[in-house]
């Protein structure tokens, strides 16, 4: 299948779970391709600059976002994706069995639970920088990356996460900006952390 037709496939599969399981807001879904999976899909700035890894951790994953885009689009790339709410896990579960996504291992649990690294580590729309930090830079291998989604406020947050960045010895190396394709043109990061 094509990339396209996959992503189209994805696009209804999306939304019949959601129905089931309220992964994203009604309103929200009108937008599903612009707001969630080309947001997931500006990883591949990051990978474009910095290679594509063998191994990711996607944090609370929720709905599968990055997860399920970045495992359609880069096959090659081992995902695993945890959340600690079985039914969003389920919904992943359900989209990685119909997509026949081999590379996405949907895992419900803490990511505290979690005893491996993983070359990088993403997280989008799960809690400030500082606190995620603490969840992803234990899972973070050395030289690997923690890269976060954030949108407007990740000048303040970056200030937060200092304290935390340093407890970890990670530094901040990259800020990458774009745009999502939506009337508003709302601008997003992607904070590029390694240690």
């Amino acid at each position: 299948m094509e990339n396209k037709q996959i992503f189209e496939k994805y696009s209804q599969l999306f939304t019949e779970e959601n129905h089931k399981v309220n992964l994203i807001s009604k309103n929200d879904e009108k937008f599903l391709w612009e707001k969630h999976i080309c947001d997931s899909l500006a990883l591949g700035k990051f990978f474009d600059k910095y290679g594509i890894p063998q191994t990711m951790l996607d944090i609370g994953t929720g709905g599968g976002f990055p997860s399920v885009p970045i495992a359609i689009k880069y096959p090659q790339i081992k995902i695993t994706a945890i959340d600690s709410i079985r039914k969003k896990i389920n919904a992943v579960q359900n989209l990685k069995q119909n997509l026949n996504l081999t590379n996405l291992n949907p895992i419900c649990n803490r990511v505290e639970n979690l005893n491996e690294e993983f070359d990088v580590v993403t997280s989008r729309a799960v809690a400030s920088l500082d606190k995620i930090c603490d969840y992803a830079l234990p899972k973070t291998k050395k030289g690997g990356y923690f890269v976060a989604f954030k949108a407007k406020k990740a000048n303040e947050e970056i200030n937060s996460a200092r304290k935390i960045l340093k407890k970890y010895n990670a530094k901040i190396i990259d800020i990458i900006e774009y745009v999502l394709p939506t009337d508003e043109q709302l601008t997003r990061n992607l904070i590029v952390i390694t240690k």
